[in-house]
């Protein structure tokens, strides 16, 4: 597939399973990531993998809120099941330098173009994934979990592995509906 095709053709995959990527694939995954726009030379990413007994380890921290908190029986579930859906999980963190003139708004962008450059890498590559955000990005306990500091943020946690259906072809947008000129 080339690259135009893949960034025409680019579509989340939510039911995946073994193999996850690993060894040179995985490296090329963050490689990628490593390549996102970076004004000022910051390189304001962090790459957290969990796998293996890890996605049990995030699956009981995330249950555990959703206890802590009163989320309903379905909640609870979702937060229990939520890190077993994938045989790798990448949680990216924007590590924002507060000390630049970079404003953080643009450290935490750079941190979201990094990963649509992973999950762009790892469907190169046969694998895929889907970009997963919502309430756990900014609970202060996952937050201290992954050890984010009060300035930095959580932009995704990125679920890899093998998809295991064939994704259908995407039909292309209109993108006069997007489109205005100055």
């Amino acid at each position: 597939m080339n690259a135009l095709e893949l960034l025409l053709q680019r579509r989340s995959a939510s039911r995946l399973s073994e193999p996850a990527p690993a060894g040179e694939a995985l490296e090329n995954i963050f490689q990628a990531g490593l390549r996102a726009p970076d004004h000022g030379a910051l390189q304001p990413w962090r790459f957290v993998t969990i796998q293996g007994e890890g996605r049990e380890r995030f699956a009981q921290l995330l249950y555990g809120i959703a206890l802590e908190e009163q989320f309903d029986e379905k909640g609870q579930e979702k937060a229990r099941k939520g890190p077993l859906r994938a045989p790798l999980i990448i949680t990216v963190i924007a590590h924002c330098n507060t000390e630049s003139k970079v404003p953080h708004w643009e450290q935490v962008v750079s941190a979201g173009c990094a990963v649509m450059a992973m999950q762009m890498a790892a469907q190169a590559q046969g694998f895929n994934g889907i970009w997963r955000s919502g309430v756990w990005t900014s609970h202060p306990k996952v937050r201290a979990a992954f050890g984010c500091r009060e300035q930095d943020e959580i932009v995704g946690f990125l679920y890899l592995g093998t998809p295991e259906l064939k994704a259908a072809k995407v039909a292309p947008l209109d993108s006069a509906k997007f489109i205005s000129a100055f």
